[in-house]
């Protein structure tokens, strides 16, 4: 909750909505990251490696196994995913 309250002023000053709307996407990541006990660094990197490895329309199992409760940051599973 407190990065919430430190970054509240920095908001003030996005752009546009949609720079307001991107910075309320990565929050999120982080946030739901710390909520499952995650390195939220960790968590992103794999994520984006992941991800750009899916094809462009991916299957919802495949998006469903990035979540922070299904993915395991110990191992590299993107062959699994993919």
């Amino acid at each position: 909750m407190k990065s919430y309250v430190i970054g509240r002023k920095n908001w003030l000053f996005s752009t546009s909505p949609k720079g307001a709307e991107a910075n309320a996407i990565w929050m999120t990541v982080v946030e739901t990251a710390k909520a499952n006990g995650i390195d939220p660094r960790n968590y992103i990197t794999q994520l984006l490696e992941i991800v750009s490895q899916l094809p462009t329309f991916a299957k919802t199992e495949s998006l469903e196994a990035c979540l922070p409760w299904n993915l395991k940051t110990n191992s590299s599973n993107v062959e699994s995913i993919v």
